[in-house]
C-alpha cells in the first residue's frame, strides 16, 4: 500500500482529462497517476528524443485530415504525367499554383525565413536540406519530377514572405539563396 502522498495542482483541462479517464477505466485518480508516471518513466527517452517533436507534428498533420500518407511510388507515378514540359496540362498547373497561393497565406503567418519553409517541406518528405552559407541551402529531391513540382510550389508559396529567392539548379541538387526584395 503506497505511503507517500503528493499534492498536485491541475489546470482545468488536465482535471477534466483525469476525471474522464477515471470514468472510462473505473480506476482511482491515484492509480491512474501512478500508471501515468510509470508509463512516462518507461517512455522517457522516446518522449525527449528529437524525433518525438516530428512524431507529434506528423500526428497533428494527419489527425486534422489536411494531410495524408502517400506511398512514394504512387507519388512518382502521378508526377510522371509531368515529365514532358510541353505536355503539361494547363488546368493542372493552375491547380498546383492555386495550392501554392493558398499556402502562401498560411506561410506568411507561420514562417519568417526560407529555412523555416524548407524545414517544413523536409519534414513533409519532399526534400532534404543541407545548410551552407547564411541564407543558402543545398536541396536534394527524391526525383526529378518531385523537384519540378516542389520548385514550382516553393516559388508560389513564398510570395507573401519578406524575401525573394535565387534558384540555381544542378544535376541532382538545387541551391536556394535568399535575397531582399
Amino acid at each position: 500500500m503506497p505511503t507517500d502522498r503528493v499534492t498536485v495542482s491541475l489546470d482545468e483541462e488536465t482535471k477534466e482529462t483525469l476525471e474522464g479517464l477515471t470514468d472510462r477505466t473505473g480506476e482511482s485518480q491515484s492509480q491512474l497517476i501512478r500508471e501515468a508516471i510509470a508509463f512516462y518513466a518507461a517512455n522517457f527517452d522516446s518522449a525527449h528524443a528529437s524525433d518525438s517533436d516530428h512524431l507529434q507534428t506528423y500526428y497533428e498533420m494527419l489527425s486534422t485530415g489536411e494531410h495524408v500518407l502517400l506511398d512514394i511510388d504512387l507519388l512518382h507515378a502521378l508526377l510522371s504525367q509531368f515529365t514532358d514540359p510541353d505536355a503539361r496540362d494547363q488546368e493542372v498547373l493552375e491547380m498546383i499554383d492555386q495550392v501554392a497561393q493558398y499556402h502562401a497565406q498560411e506561410y506568411a503567418e507561420r514562417f519568417d525565413s526560407l529555412e523555416d519553409v524548407l524545414d517544413w517541406l523536409s519534414l513533409c518528405g519532399f526534400l532534404t536540406v543541407r545548410r551552407d552559407e547564411k541564407g543558402s541551402f543545398h536541396v536534394v529531391f527524391p526525383s526529378e519530377s518531385v523537384r519540378w513540382l516542389m520548385i514550382r510550389f516553393i516559388r508560389g508559396s513564398i510570395t507573401d514572405l519578406p524575401f525573394e529567392i535565387e534558384i540555381e539548379e544542378s544535376v541532382s541538387k538545387v541551391l536556394l539563396r535568399t535575397r531582399e526584395p
